[in-house]
């Protein structure tokens, strides 16, 4: 909704920091698990013991320990080639570590987007059945679209649900549909299945979804997705305006291309 608000504290202020390495209690061997199990939830296929030693930047003979006891404690498992892989039911483990990293990764970038264009920027993560904003940054304008942390995303109508759905498989992307169902917000708002089909694969060929009053009105909201390996997508970026403040094509453009920008330096960051 575009409305007067007030600015808030940032999300900044909400970041968990990442533990020294010199720390007397932090525990090394327990950090590397951690990082073991998050990329192992991200990769698609199973890993070799060798690939996660060097990914960890262990020798063989600490890798192996490692993962025996992650093995022996349920959390990862071997595949009939020996290589590993999150176990059945452990594909939940570290989301918390995995959102805290790139919350705190994210949000020096959306500042940064805030004071470039004067708009606010949002940050949505995909959970098991829902896409949820994660950080925000407010607009310093009075009249600005605002959002809220924790806020779960229509997939039909926000762009930054659109921005994160278009890219899932097709069984992800039916669960997330079936999560939310399709609503209508505004007589903008995309509804028929083949309509929304084919907004999908726009968003797909294009690399950046639209949200044209389709969720409030008078407000319109540009997002890109955030790749991370072999092209997956898992959050987005976007910024949000009043529709009144968008001065045409060529500020379109400028503002999808700082958006593409910001969201390829948060993924080399990450």
């Amino acid at each position: 909704m575009v409305k007067p608000k007030t600015a808030r504290k940032s999300v900044a202020a909400q970041r968990v920091e990442d533990p020294p390495a010199n720390d007397k209690y932090f525990s090394r061997a327990v950090s590397k698990a951690l990082e073991a199990l998050e990329f192992l939830q991200n990769e698609a296929n199973s890993m070799s013991m060798n690939e996660i030693a060097q990914r960890l930047q262990l020798t063989k003979t600490s890798a192996f320990r490692l993962l025996k006891t992650l093995e022996a404690t349920g959390y990862v498992a071997q595949d009939t080639r020996g290589q590993y892989k999150l176990a059945p039911g452990i594909h939940a483990v570290t989301p918390t570590q995995w959102l805290n990293k790139l919350v705190r990764i994210a949000v020096p970038h959306m500042q940064a987007l805030t004071l470039e264009t004067t708009e606010t920027v949002s940050l949505a993560a995909l959970f098991e059945n829902r896409i949820e904003v994660v950080a925000v940054i407010e607009s310093p304008h009075v009249i600005r679209m605002s959002n809220v942390v924790g806020h779960i995303l229509p997939p039909n109508a926000s762009s930054l649900g659109k921005a994160i759905i278009a890219f899932q498989p097709p069984v992800a992307r039916e669960r997330l549909l079936r999560s939310f169902k399709i609503y209508r917000f505004t007589d903008h708002t995309i509804t028929d299945p083949r309509d929304l089909a084919h907004e999908y694969e726009n968003i797909c060929a294009q690399r950046f979804a639209v949200d044209r009053e389709e969720c409030a009105n008078d407000g319109i909201c540009f997002s890109v997705p955030i790749f991370g390996r072999n092209d997956e997508v898992s959050a987005a970026i976007s910024i949000s305006m009043p529709k009144f403040r968008l001065r045409g094509e060529e500020h379109e453009m400028s503002i999808i291309g700082s958006l593409r920008a910001t969201a390829s330096s948060l993924a080399g960051d990450l």
